[in-house]
């Protein structure tokens, strides 16, 4: 069983920052894939990116390549989602999930983190 608690939510002006951090805990959260999802009001839920947990690849989708980064702090046995350049576009309940393969389908995802609110301003 793995544990998400996620933390970093926020409200942020239009091209600020924000850094959502997700705390992984469980016996075997090491071999997981993490990933960050995203969902707005009335519309689908929406893949942000993934990461290997044990090798540290990542991916990004394209809606937000170049914007976010995801990395993962083995110390603190954390998984964090950069967020720069925001844009009103980006204000949705974010997400982190594990899984046993990166994916973008939020059904390849078994566990999953209660979700934090990013509102940006413009």
């Amino acid at each position: 069983q793995v544990q998400l608690v996620e933390s970093g939510g926020g409200l942020v002006q239009a091209g600020g920052s924000l850094r959502l951090s997700c705390a992984v805990s469980g016996p075997t959260f090491s071999s997981y894939a993490m990933g960050w999802f995203r969902q707005a009001p009335g519309k689908e839920r929406e893949f942000v990116g993934s990461i290997v947990w044990s090798a540290g690849t990542t991916f990004n989708a394209d809606s937000v390549k170049g914007r976010f980064t995801i990395s993962r702090d083995n110390a603190k046995n954390t998984v964090n989602l950069q967020m720069n350049s925001l844009k009103p576009e980006d204000t949705a309940v974010y997400y982190c999930a594990a899984g046993q393969r990166s994916s973008s389908w939020y059904k390849n995802y078994d566990y999953w983190g209660q979700g934090t609110q990013v509102t940006v301003s413009s």
